[in-house]
């Protein structure tokens, strides 16, 4: 693992408080709004076809309201707005038009990410929405309702000589942080591969424990590249000014890996929910919303049941 170097300590300190706390930034200055209001949150109409595809005997965990588990991890996606209580952000409001299609009142349940499975099998909540990726494993215990494509990002500094990396042969050669055990460190690593086997420069892969850290050695030139879950990097970018995208990476590659709002499995909610979704993206309300938040480049052309997710490694 990388070390910090001793005369970055009170540099480092001072950006731990600026880049940890994602929900202190002022709306104003990023271009996201994060005020509990939420004045601009896009809504949608009644979609009686979605409604009548849920099934009949399926009984929603409070009568007259959708209730969705959802993990305030970090904007764009979901986080505390800034009365520190209210979670917005693109899956807070993709929940909000859901419930919208159903006829119903969205009930959100803030959960720790790492609690979600136990809490939706045990019926507390009706849905998860809340970047879960599918998984075949996940698939044995719960349904799938796509919304989101799931991808990682490519950033550098801005001033970086490197304008585009599409493949493995685009990163030969370059310093790269990811985040150790990840699923974008397995496709590093296949990368790299690749490469070694073309014979091409070696990517080297730095590990860092925090985003402070990693943000640090990008800003002064340790590293070449950082490679995290797309919607961090873009929320990221527009606060800091001074990295850039120079590409997207499935989070399946070679393969597609979409994101899903996740049901028990066999409830018999999963179908409406996949219909309600494809209503928002024929009505273009779908596309507003990811708009709103910055994220058009993770849309869907259309929602699927269970489709193919990520094998078990």
């Amino acid at each position: 693992m990388a070390s910090i170097p001793a005369v970055w300590a009170c540099t480092l300190a001072l950006m731990m408080l600026a880049l940890m706390d994602y929900g202190a930034a002022r709306a104003d200055d990023v271009g996201f709004d994060l005020s509990p209001e939420q004045s601009g949150r896009v809504h949608a109409q009644r979609d009686d076809a979605a409604i009548a595809a849920v099934a009949k005997d399926f009984k929603f965990v409070t009568k007259g309201k959708f209730t969705v588990a959802v993990s305030p991890g970090g904007p764009p996606l979901a986080t505390y707005a800034t009365d520190a209580a209210t979670v917005v952000g693109a899956d807070p409001d993709y929940a909000s038009a859901i419930a919208d299609s159903l006829g119903l009142q969205l009930e959100l349940v803030p959960v720790a990410w790492i609690d979600w499975p136990l809490g939706l099998a045990s019926g507390k909540y009706d849905a998860v929405i809340s970047n879960v990726g599918v998984t075949e494993q996940r698939k044995e215990k719960f349904d799938f309702s796509t919304y989101r494509r799931g991808l990682h990002g490519i950033y550098v500094r801005s001033d970086s000589r490197v304008t585009s990396i599409k493949q493995p042969k685009d990163a030969a050669g370059l310093t790269i942080i990811v985040g150790a055990g990840t699923n974008q460190e397995r496709i590093l690593v296949e990368w790299n591969k690749e490469n070694v086997a073309a014979g091409l420069k070696p990517l080297t892969l730095q590990y860092y424990d925090d985003d402070a850290a990693s943000l640090l050695a990008l800003a002064s030139g340790r590293a070449d590249v950082i490679v995290q879950p797309h919607a961090q990097l873009v929320y990221i970018a527009a606060r800091d000014k001074n990295i850039r995208s120079v590409g997207t990476l499935s989070a399946g590659w070679p393969d597609r890996s979409d994101v899903a709002i996740t049901t028990r499995k066999a409830s018999g909610l999963a179908n409406g929910l996949t219909l309600a979704t494809n209503g928002l993206i024929a009505n273009g309300t779908y596309a507003r919303i990811l708009a709103h938040w910055h994220l058009a480049e993770e849309a869907l052309p259309k929602s699927e049941t269970n489709p193919p997710g990520l094998p078990k490694y």
